[in-house]
């Protein structure tokens, strides 16, 4: 058999007994007949009507293949990672216990080789080509072939699309609403003479801050904060006139406030009189 035809090959996932095809699943294949023409009925006694039958399944969608298949005797103990075939009976029969099948079952993605065919035979003499033996049980050989087999193909699932029905339609879309402001601005009122020379001395205060807000550009007024004296507030709100508060210039206020400090120069320039030292006379 060639490697391609291997490859395509599809491998077991279950192997059972069944009392007959009644009670076979749906999913499994029922070994009726040895590969040289015999029943493949196992009846445990003589003149036992009732019997059973081996059965295997291929079916993917649980995730899981069959790797490795094995005959124990009523003695042996089962290795790790096996266990015992299911049995799908009549109510009344049984499995004899003498030899039992256990099987290795792993998940699909975890092997690269699983056992792809189990076959039957009743003389042990007869040789099946590219099977491997597995034992005898009840009068009765079994074969396994193991190989690479294919894999299913993860299918992508389905979206669901939902189309908008305006984007259907073959009418033009009506322009979007202006977007308004969830807080609006509080009503402007009209300047004062004090609100513009306010607004006048802050807008000089920004510009005289360096554009990258450094700390050479921090004065001793910044941060103290601006407020007008009570008395002037009172009667703004009052009278509710312009208050009449002179501008003076620069110039204006050095020549009002102007200190030449004449007093403390003076002072300063003064020669203070030595102290005299007790038993030493003054230079002076």
């Amino acid at each position: 058999m060639s490697l391609m035809e291997r490859g395509n090959a599809r491998p077991v996932t279950a192997v059972a007994w069944a009392s007959n095809s009644g009670t076979c699943p749906k999913d499994f294949t029922l070994i009726s007949l040895t590969e040289d023409g015999a029943s493949a009925n196992f009846t445990r006694t003589f003149g036992m009507k009732s019997g059973y039958y081996l059965c295997y399944s291929k079916d993917s969608a649980g995730g899981m293949v069959v790797s490795d298949i094995r005959i124990l005797s009523d003695k042996d103990s089962l290795p790790h990672g096996y266990c015992f075939i299911a049995e799908h009976l009549e109510p009344k029969a049984t499995v004899s216990k003498k030899k039992r099948v256990c099987v290795r079952i792993v998940p699909v993605g975890s092997v690269e080789t699983a056992v792809l065919d189990i076959k039957l035979t009743a003389k042990s003499k007869m040789m099946l080509q590219h099977y491997t033996f597995v034992g005898d049980i009840h009068g009765y050989v079994l074969w396994y072939r193991k190989g690479y087999f294919s894999k299913p193909t993860p299918q992508a699932k389905p979206r669901s699309v939902s189309l908008d029905i305006r984007q259907l339609s073959l009418e033009q879309p009506s322009p979007p609403l202006p977007l308004r402001p969830s807080n609006p601005p509080p009503p402007q009122l009209p300047p004062s003479r004090l609100s513009h020379r306010r607004h006048t001395l802050q807008t000089k205060d920004e510009l005289d801050k360096p554009a990258d807000g450094s700390i050479h550009g921090i004065t001793a007024l910044d941060g103290v904060p601006f407020s007008l004296h009570p008395k002037f507030e009172t009667q703004a709100n009052e009278t509710n006139s312009d208050l009449n508060i002179p501008i003076k210039s620069l110039q204006d206020i050095e020549n009002e406030y102007n200190y030449t400090f004449a007093v403390e120069e003076n002072a300063a320039k003064r020669i203070r009189p030595s102290v005299q030292m007790a038993g030493i006379p003054s230079t002076q």
